[in-house]
C-alpha cells in the first residue's frame, strides 16, 4: 500500500491527536480558539480533550479529530542507514586490524546547551537502551568535553586529541539555535582544517531533520532514538575503509 490515512479507532479512519499552547488564559473562549485552529488545521470534526491553565495567560489543549489528508510512501524522503550495523566486537577488530590505532572522537554539547543526557548516553560506558557507549569501545579513544561547550575549544580539543570525529549533541532548540550552532562549528572547522583532513562532524538532537547534513555542513546527523552501536558502526564506515593502513582515515 502506496497511499495511507491516520490511523484512530478504525483502520482508515483519519483520527488524529494534536497538542499545542495558546498565550490565553482558560476560559470558554480560549477552547473555542482551541477548536477554531483546530478547525483551520483541517480536523473535522474536532474535539477538545484536555485543556489546562499554563501559568499566568497561558492554556495547553490536546484536541482529537478526523482529517481527510492522504499520505503518500512513494514521496516520503528519509536518510536510510547505508552501512553495516556491527558488534561492539566488530567495531574493535575492524579498528584495530584495518586503522592500527585507536579511532579518536570528540564529543560535546556547544553553545549555551547544558543538556548532556544526549551525548553522554552515545559516550559515556553506561550507555542506553541496553547498549554500551563509545567508552565501553577498546578501539576508540572518546574524549568528552560536556556542556556548554564555545566552537573555538571544540576546534582546539579536536586538534589537540587529533580527532577522527567530532560528535555535538543539541538539545536546546528555541529560535533554530541548534542549526545556528551547527552552522557556526561547521564553519569554524573548515577554516581551521585544510580540505580533506578535518574530523567527520556528527550533530544528533531530537528537532534536527536528517537530510540536512550538507546544509547545514556536516557529514551526518542522527535524530532521536539512536543507539551508540549505530553511531559507531557508522564512524567504522566512514572513517576506517577496506584496505586502510598506518594512515590517518579522513571523511
Amino acid at each position: 500500500m502506496s497511499v495511507v490515512r491516520p490511523y484512530g479507532d478504525t483502520t482508515g479512519d483519519g483520527m488524529v491527536q494534536v497538542s499545542f499552547t495558546l498565550p490565553v488564559p482558560h476560559d470558554k473562549r480560549a477552547e473555542g480558539a482551541a477548536l477554531q485552529l483546530a478547525g483551520k488545521m483541517g480536523m473535522e470534526p474536532a474535539m477538545l480533550v484536555h485543556a489546562r491553565q499554563m501559568g499566568d495567560g497561558f492554556t495547553f489543549f490536546v484536541v482529537y479529530g478526523r482529517v481527510n489528508h492522504l499520505v503518500d510512501l512513494a514521496t516520503v524522503n528519509v536518510v536510510e542507514r547505508d552501512y553495516p550495523l556491527l558488534t561492539a566486537k566488530d567495531v574493535n577488530t575492524v579498528v584495530k586490524r584495518r586503522l592500527r590505532r585507536k579511532l579518536s572522537v570528540v564529543g560535546a554539547c556547544i553553545g549555551t546547551d547544558a543538556h548532556t543526557v544526549g551525548i553522554d548516553a552515545i559516550l559515556n560506558v553506561k550507555g542506553i537502551a541496553g547498549e554500551k557507549g563509545l567508552e565501553y569501545y577498546r578501539e576508540l579513544k572518546v574524549t568528552n568535553l560536556g556542556a556548554q561547550v564555545t566552537v573555538p575549544e571544540l576546534v582546539e580539543a579536536a586538534r589537540a586529541e587529533k580527532a577522527d570525529a567530532v560528535l555535538v549533541s543539541q538539545v536546546v532548540t528555541q529560535r533554530d539555535a541548534h542549526l545556528t550552532n551547527t552552522r557556526e562549528m561547521s564553519a569554524a572547522f573548515r577554516e581551521a582544517f585544510a580540505a580533506g583532513r578535518r574530523p567527520l562532524l556528527v550533530v544528533g538532537g531530537p528537532r534536527f531533520d536528517e537530510t540536512m547534513a550538507g546544509e547545514l555542513g556536516v557529514d551526518r546527523i542522527f535524530g532521536r532514538g539512536t543507539t551508540p552501536r549505530e553511531v559507531a558502526s557508522y564512524l567504522v564506515s566512514a572513517l576506517v575503509p577496506a584496505g586502510a593502513g598506518n594512515g590517518r582515515a579522513k571523511a
